[in-house]
């Protein structure tokens, strides 16, 4: 008797198209709606229906709606489906290397801002999501403890070398105070800030609060 032939998984780089195409589509759609009518008010069905994709194909892609809201937040956040935490991120590491403080400040304000363009949409929707959704809750306070060491590294750098007027506590305080995705929220989406003012004022803000004048500094 002859054996069974078996049968080779097929793959291409069309069908990777496809499939990252049928990826983006679902997120697209998910960000629409959860901005609409929130995250608990938004069923998976109307995501695939909003995608134009069978319901099937969202579980299969993504397991729940949970997993959607996951991804997206990946995606916006990281700029990429690249799994690498924000402090190991490229753009990350060039303003933590950037040698003049002032320089540095300016690089971090213009990507702080580029982020939360962005992301701030998925920011608020995981924010008020949270309290109603335990899991969804674990994932605001881990986002929220990243983001506070991560401003506690940019600080660090700054003290490394003599930049800070203010002890590291205090500034890194400030710091994820005066950063944070809400105060961008109200001032960009509630007051109808232009991005690059919010940029400007982020930089000078940061400025005035956290380092020493030039003249001190030299």
């Amino acid at each position: 008797m002859a054996s069974p032939v078996k049968k080779r998984a097929y793959d291409s780089p069309r069908r990777r198209e496809q499939a990252a195409a049928t990826r983006a589509a679902i997120l697209d759609a998910a960000l629409t709606l959860f901005e609409k009518q929130g995250y608990a008010a938004t069923s998976v069905a109307a995501i695939a229906d909003e995608a134009g994709v069978a319901l099937k194909t969202v579980y299969a892609v993504f397991g729940t709606k949970r997993g959607v809201l996951v991804a997206l937040r990946s995606r916006l956040v990281r700029g990429s489906d690249d799994p690498a935490p924000v402090a190991q991120q490229e753009w990350f590491r060039a303003v933590l290397d950037e040698p003049e403080p002032r320089k540095r400040l300016s690089m971090f304000a213009a990507a702080a801002t580029a982020l939360k363009s962005r992301a701030g949409a998925i920011f608020e929707i995981i924010r008020h999501a949270a309290p109603a959704d335990p899991e969804i809750g674990a994932m605001w306070d881990e986002f929220m403890r990243d983001f506070y060491e991560n401003q506690r590294l940019v600080i660090e750098r700054f003290d490394a070398d003599g930049a800070l007027k203010i002890d590291v506590n205090r500034a890194t305080d400030i710091l994820w105070t005066i950063n944070h995705p809400a105060v961008y929220h109200l001032l960009v989406v509630e007051r109808g800030w232009r991005t690059e003012d919010y940029r400007r004022w982020l930089e000078e803000s940061l400025d005035q609060q956290l380092l020493n004048s030039p003249a001190a500094a030299a």
